[in-house]
């Protein structure tokens, strides 16, 4: 590439990471409104840091995908520090008796927001499929408008967890380029497996219920 090609992937990846950062603020800002929160938190503050990771990896992962060269070490290790802070800001929360579902909802899109950029990376090293991964979170949100049934709240599930916490690693493994090709394959089409076995046990407890009033929906960040 020329000097000037490399500047736009530069500035291309520059600006996608900070999209990233101000509109995950703004949509924080409305949700925090919306929720009636007064304050922002300290388990709040460990999610706001890793969606600065989390741009930063979106970032890397723009400029890698327009220039084909991965700047994979600075990628896996901040993507790593960002999968780590995830248990920490579930203990802060717990710690200081300040956990809320906005909150959660905070977290939890930051972790699906990771997975659908880490999912793009790996698209020209194994295929379009692999993007699965990271919409599967997106093609249930966009249900939840189609199928009222399925916006209510779901209750506590340890193997949801679990599994979300998977695909992190897999993800990761696989970015790394540690792994032989036909292995690195192999493991992502189990995790995704595992995800769409998460998804659809959620979808049926919703659906044995979809005959209840369903409740108010949750606060959504976009609000």
């Amino acid at each position: 590439m020329t000097g000037i090609s490399h500047l736009a992937a530069d500035l291309t990846g520059a600006g996608a990471g900070l999209s990233v950062a101000v509109g995950a603020g703004v949509l924080l800002g409305n949700g925090l409104r919306a929720s009636g929160a007064t304050r922002f938190g300290a388990a709040n503050a460990v999610t706001a840091v890793r969606t600065a990771l989390v741009a930063v990896v979106t970032g890397l992962v723009a400029r890698t995908l327009l220039t084909g060269e991965p700047a994979t070490r600075l990628l896996v290790a901040v993507t790593v520090v960002a999968l780590a802070l995830d248990a920490v800001d579930g203990f802060v929360a717990r710690r200081t008796g300040s956990a809320t579902a906005l909150g959660a909802r905070f977290d939890g899109e930051v972790d699906a927001f990771l997975m659908l950029v880490l999912s793009a990376l790996l698209v020209p090293v194994v295929g379009a499929w692999v993007l699965a991964i990271g919409l599967m979170r997106y093609a249930f949100l966009v249900a939840t408008f189609v199928l009222p049934w399925t916006a209510q709240a779901l209750p506590r599930r340890y193997s949801r967890k679990v599994v979300a916490a998977v695909q992190g690693v897999v993800l990761v493994v696989a970015a790394a380029g540690v792994l032989p090709a036909e292995v690195t394959v192999a493991v992502l089409a189990a995790a995704m497996a595992l995800l769409t076995w998460s998804f659809w046990v959620d979808v049926a407890w919703l659906a044995r219920r979809r005959t209840a009033a369903a409740p108010a929906r949750e606060v959504v960040l976009t609000r």
